[in-house]
């Protein structure tokens, strides 16, 4: 079995199976006609249920094979140009090429003497991204698997600022378009059901500061703790960003720590056109940031950086077997004194092979390219009769919904555009996103692919109301 392990004696064998891995999957997106073959949860697991673990196959080709029916044929591709549902990117050869270096070296980014020139070059990346963001000389970081828990590291370092022992007073604020990982964060972190305040957001889905100074204010007068608010810069659903430097200045008004959860907006950090979008993030006490969104990284590359590299502190414990205090007199940069994780991935590397191949202005130009995309394919829908679009994009995100000229019933319209995006799905000729906006079912295109056209989006619309139409064709003629 030694024969497996990596090595100085099996590095030729290392070589052939990778070499035959990337042929596989390159023959596979080059031969990808669709995003998804419609394959169904209960036609896929019988096949995977019925391979034998106990039993190995022997070698890497038996196993690549076993995996094009397991996994590669079915796999849903998001370098298809007619993949238009989460915010999941298509990757950049550099990044992947990184992982492919990190995966084979193995190092783990806690210590120094498990990592050594891995951990400069995530110091360096994290020092880069704070410069981008505006954060100051004091700035710090770490990276992290990705946006909920960056999220989460933010807002700990947020309670702990607070400096209160009862966790009941302590509020959070943020919009009612927010992401659900500040809900979950505050429950992980022990505080109360009633602890996110959900602000009003306006008519272009951004948060309202006339509302957030209400309930700041509402909060001080009840004797309340102002724990945090979280602006989002590139909501999940509308890609909206709050107004940032007005929300600084109320975080500052009222000693409030300021997050600013720049998940998906954090690619105009690069972009030589729309970098003014993100104006007033340099007054955030914490930002996160995630690569393997708008920067076209493979999952996982997430980061969370702070104004007061300090505040890390209180993430900071320390081991004997591991970071002893002895470490931080003799200047030993541990990175697990940073962060939530220990064992942890050289994600970073990813990044730095694309800036180093790439630049900063070519992953700033693909971002702007999708948000061009965004603005063209916003003036497709509002110029249709058919479709109800909800507000004008900012990053790359549209939210709209079939609105068939002679049905009325709010239900039925419910019903055909969660059909339509269910029935485009199995047949697996492109994938949209749902959501609900004001209790109603909308879909949601998330453009992160450069190659994706107009021509794609309208062929799109297309197929999704011939399935809305079939569906009302169905209904109504039974209900008659």
């Amino acid at each position: 079995m030694r024969s497996h392990l990596l090595n100085d004696v099996t590095a030729e064998s290392y070589r052939r199976s990778v070499t035959e891995g990337v042929e596989r999957v390159a023959m596979r997106l080059a031969t990808t006609r669709r995003p998804f073959t419609g394959v169904t949860p209960d036609e896929l697991a019988p096949v995977i249920s019925a391979v034998d673990l106990d039993q190995p196959l022997g070698n890497a080709s038996a196993a690549l094979d076993e995996l094009e029916r397991v996994y590669l044929r079915d796999a849903v591709y998001f370098h298809h140009p007619r993949y238009l549902g989460h915010l999941n990117c298509p990757v950049v050869i550099p990044a992947v090429l990184g992982e492919a270096v990190l995966s084979a070296v193995n190092s783990s980014l806690d210590t120094w003497d498990q990592s050594a020139g891995g951990t400069l070059i995530e110091r360096r990346l994290i020092d880069w991204t704070a410069q981008r963001i505006g954060l100051g000389p004091a700035a710090d970081g770490v990276f992290t698997s990705g946006g909920t828990q960056s999220n989460l590291q933010a807002l700990l370092l947020a309670r702990q600022e607070a400096k209160t022992s009862d966790l009941a007073k302590l509020r959070i604020f943020s919009s009612e378009c927010s992401h659900f990982s500040v809900q979950k964060s505050a429950t992980l972190l022990g505080l109360g059901p009633d602890a996110v305040v959900a602000v009003p957001v306006d008519r272009n889905k951004r948060m309202q500061t006339v509302a957030l100074a209400a309930e700041l204010e509402r909060c001080a007068q009840q004797g309340l703790v102002p724990m945090a608010v979280v602006a989002t810069a590139g909501t999940t659903d509308f890609g909206s960003i709050d107004p940032l430097p007005e929300i600084a200045e109320l975080a500052e008004q009222y000693g409030t720590w300021m997050h600013v959860d720049a998940a998906y907006g954090c690619g105009l950090l690069a972009s030589p056109t729309r970098r003014h979008l993100l104006d007033g993030i340099e007054h955030a006490d914490s930002v996160t940031v995630d690569y393997h969104k708008s920067f076209f990284q493979p999952v996982s590359s997430s980061a969370v950086l702070v104004r007061d590299g300090a505040t890390l502190g209180h993430a900071t414990y320390h081991a004997d077997y591991l970071n002893p205090l002895r470490t931080i007199e003799e200047r030993i940069p541990n990175q697990v004194d940073k962060s939530l994780q220990t064992t942890r991935r050289f994600d970073a590397l990813k990044l730095w092979m694309t800036l180093r191949v790439m630049g900063a202005d070519g992953v700033g130009q693909l971002f702007d390219e999708v948000c061009d995309l965004a603005a063209d394919g916003w003036e497709l829908l509002a110029a249709d009769p058919r479709y109800d679009v909800v507000v004008a994009p900012q990053l790359s995100t549209l939210v709209y919904r079939y609105i068939p000229e002679a049905i009325t019933s709010p239900t039925l319209i419910d019903r055909a555009n969660l059909y339509a995006r269910k029935a485009l799905f199995a047949s697996g000729e492109a994938v949209v996103a749902g959501t609900k906006v004001g209790g109603r079912q909308y879909l949601k295109f998330t453009l992160l692919n450069p190659e994706t056209t107009t021509d794609d989006i309208a062929a799109v619309l297309d197929l999704i109301a011939g399935h809305a139409e079939q569906y009302l064709g169905e209904n109504l003629v039974h209900a008659s």
